[in-house]
């Protein structure tokens, strides 16, 4: 099998396996292993048997939710997972995008594929397909609080699935009938089980979450390098990351960005080190107790976000093997919302950390001798030009959006459908509250980058023999920018630059630390 593949067996996915679906980087294929294909259909065999025996199981034979005490008539029984997913029709705001809708699909199918769900093995392959042919159901981003699952939401795969609504296929907003028809391929009757099992879940919030995870770590990365070069463009006092200081207060996180500010900085025992100013502004003195936080933070996010990834997380549990339903609340999203509630935190202080270190930059009162604005002017044309004033401005402006969307979601719970969901998660809020601020953070990292890069160039401008004191990484971060983006010596309009930028960190184009 390729190492292109992702197989889903039941067996543990990664976070990256996701990103990897979700980034068409690799492929996704279902076992058909003759074992997994009959463990998956004993589940829908047993609903079966306990529908002949007149059993009672809730959303089989029961309303749903509050309406668990309304029996269903056996005769119907199979009319109930289309009302479901089509009374759930109701989300609204805009659609996930096509990485996070590919996500979306994934995390479900490989809950579904734990065996514990009630549903059909041909179920498992109708998402495989959708995957494979690049069908993407359109999925609103609003209407879920994140406990019963993400149901809203996935109501919008079980129709799909079911080949009714909309679907992005070729670039293009198509009926799904219309799709399946040109694609010969037979929309699914859902059986009794099979609607609840595909919306009863945490698919949306932990599919989000994955690849925050991702974009998180880069971007973690990613602010460390532009600490560096900030510090050579501050002509910054070396001594702050120096490995005994960090051995006196040993978190890890911390102690891994000192030393990639070490490397970057070519600091060592022996090396000669500036220490001109005994002690430098918080935003580069403090900048390792910033980032390492998060650095710090990312196993234990990895812990929760694998956890529901590899878990079945509908309701009821099938245990088809032991020949019990199992009615619990696996559905609700608190680890998911407690890790995206954290982690959006995390990466807004990154976002302040590099809108200080901006400022710092900017302002002749504090950038020991950089011309004002970091403008790159000629000497006759300098009163004309304004440099990075403007996006200074705008950096400010994203930063303070992160920051005010870092109310935690998840203490938002509300008593809800007729207080049977009572106490809910708001996890995929969360999830949705931390992609944005990723996004806003992605936009002040690629501001800053343009405008460090520049304020090293200004600064061995000034003093060119010490050109070959920046380190291997350094100059190829500035040699890859450069490659793209100009030096900034008369006003331009950056913002298509800056979108430029932007996606290159979104594709983690820089290669940055091991």
């Amino acid at each position: 099998m390729s190492e292109q593949t992702v197989i889903v067996d039941g067996q543990a996915l990664t976070i990256e396996d996701i990103c990897a679906i979700a980034e068409n980087s690799q492929t996704l294929q279902l076992s058909d292993n003759t074992d997994f294909v009959k463990r998956i259909d004993k589940g829908a065999e047993f609903i079966d048997t306990l529908l002949k025996e007149e059993g009672c199981v809730y959303g089989v034979t029961t309303g749903y939710g509050d309406s668990c005490t309304v029996s269903i008539p056996l005769q119907n029984v199979e009319e109930l997972p289309r009302h479901l997913y089509t009374f759930h029709g109701c989300g609204l705001g805009k659609f996930f995008e096509a990485d996070q809708t590919r996500a979306i699909l994934a995390v479900r199918l490989n809950s579904l594929a734990q065996g514990f769900s009630g549903v059909r093995y041909l179920l498992l392959q109708q998402i495989t397909e959708l995957l494979q042919q690049n069908i993407l159901p359109l999925i609103p981003e609003e209407g879920s609080v994140g406990a019963s699952g993400d149901l809203t939401p996935l109501s919008y795969l079980a129709a799909v699935l079911a080949g009714e609504r909309e679907v992005n296929y070729q670039n293009q907003t198509q009926q799904t009938k219309a799709v399946f028809c040109q694609l010969n391929i037979t929309p699914l009757i859902l059986k009794p089980k099979e609607g609840l099992a595909i919306m009863n879940g945490t698919a949306v919030m932990t599919a989000v979450a994955c690849l925050a995870y991702q974009r998180a770590t880069y971007l973690s990365q990613l602010c460390t390098r532009i600490t560096s070069l900030a510090s050579i463009a501050l002509k910054g006092n070396d001594y702050h990351f120096d490995e005994k200081l960090f051995t006196v207060k040993p978190h890890s996180g911390q102690i891994k960005v000192a030393q990639r500010l070490r490397s970057d900085l070519q600091l060592s025992v022996e090396a000669p080190r500036n220490d001109s100013r005994l002690q430098d502004r918080y935003s580069l003195r403090c900048a390792p107790h910033v980032i390492g936080v998060l650095e710090d933070a990312l196993p234990w996010f990895r812990q929760f976000i694998e956890n529901e990834l590899n878990s079945a997380n509908d309701n009821p549990i099938i245990d088809a093997e032991g020949e019990h339903v199992l009615h619990g609340g696996h559905f609700y999203g608190g680890h998911i919302a407690f890790a995206m509630d954290s982690m959006k935190t995390l990466v807004a202080n990154l976002a302040d950390l590099m809108d200080r270190q901006m400022a710092q930059l900017m302002d002749t009162k504090f950038n020991h001798g950089l011309p004002a604005n970091l403008s790159g002017a000629k000497e006759d044309q300098a009163m004309l030009n304004h440099g990075f004033k403007a996006v200074q401005i705008a950096v400010s402006a994203w930063t303070a959006e992160a920051l005010k969307l870092t109310m935690p979601a998840s203490v938002f719970s509300r008593s809800t459908e007729c207080h049977n969901q009572d106490k809910v998660s708001m996890g995929t809020i969360a999830a949705r509250d931390c992609i944005r601020i990723i996004e806003l953070t992605e936009q002040v990292a690629a501001a800053m980058l343009i405008a460090v890069v520049q304020g090293v160039e200004l600064r061995v401008n000034q003093a060119p023999n010490n050109a070959h004191l920046l380190s291997a990484d350094v100059k190829k971060t500035m040699s890859e920018l450069r490659q793209q983006i100009s030096f900034l010596e008369t006003d331009r309009a950056l913002d298509k630059e800056l979108r430029a930028c932007m996606q290159l960190i979104r594709n983690r184009s820089w290669s940055l630390y091991e």
